[in-house]
């Protein structure tokens, strides 16, 4: 349950108490939480600092807080924590979530691609080949390329998904564009890609998404690689 508040930002750990005690399924979606003053007493925290800890929780989905009624548990999982926490992860994890989204996205986009879709694809990837040396920019048009992919699916839930997982997609590409020690995908081998979308092989185009990154994550599992988040420095 809550643990009562010793030091540090009393705001800031009165979030993190509760949050924690929703993960931990104290509550569970749809409970009312204790009133005000029993939520004081528990966290030994002033009213102000529930109120604003309760804002921060409604503002971020967990918490739903009714007008004359009370404070409900909206959902049990704070969606920028879990970014936070998928951003801490090793670098191989991220890989094989990025393998099995865009695998499965190329294979949908090459049954179900339009006209537009494909200008979009060959438009990216034509401006990742212009890139060239300019690594900035590489890597800006190579997202594009795999998020216009992902588009093509036409899969409402996979390009939310995809799109929630970004900022770790976005890591992982720039890691692989920059470490000398990781396998870069090749334009040639997402020139391919492209292709077999185009032409409509799904199990082509499957196979090409996975062998764009599978040599990097062999590379991180296979060797003394460092495998820290992407952005910090292997202690």
């Amino acid at each position: 349950m809550l643990e009562r508040i010793r030091k540090g930002s009393l705001v800031e750990t009165a979030i993190d108490s509760l949050r924690e005690s929703i993960e931990n399924g104290d509550w569970q979606v749809g409970d009312k939480l204790p009133v005000e003053s029993v939520l004081c007493d528990h966290l030994g925290v002033s009213r102000n600092t529930v109120r604003e800890a309760v804002r921060v929780l409604v503002h971020v989905g967990m918490l739903d807080t009714r007008q004359g009624d009370g404070t409900y548990v909206r959902a049990t999982r704070d969606a920028g924590e879990t970014l936070r926490r998928i951003s801490r992860t090793r670098l191989a994890d991220q890989l094989e979530v990025r393998i099995m989204l865009e695998s499965e996205a190329a294979k949908l986009a090459a049954q179900r691609r339009t006209d537009d879709d494909l200008r979009a694809m060959s438009g990216a990837l034509d401006a990742r080949a212009r890139a060239g040396d300019a690594l900035d920019d590489r890597i800006l048009h190579d997202q594009s390329f795999h998020h216009a992919v992902v588009l093509a699916s036409h899969n409402p839930a996979l390009i939310e998904l995809y799109d929630y997982f970004s900022h770790g997609i976005g890591e992982t590409i720039e890691r692989t564009e920059m470490d000398a020690d990781l396998p870069e995908p090749t334009q040639e081998q997402h020139e391919l890609l492209l292709a077999a979308i185009r032409r409509g092989d799904a199990a082509r185009a499957g196979t090409l998404a996975r062998e764009l990154l599978e040599p990097s994550l062999q590379a991180l599992n296979s060797t003394n690689l460092p495998h820290a988040p992407t952005g910090e420095q292997p202690r």
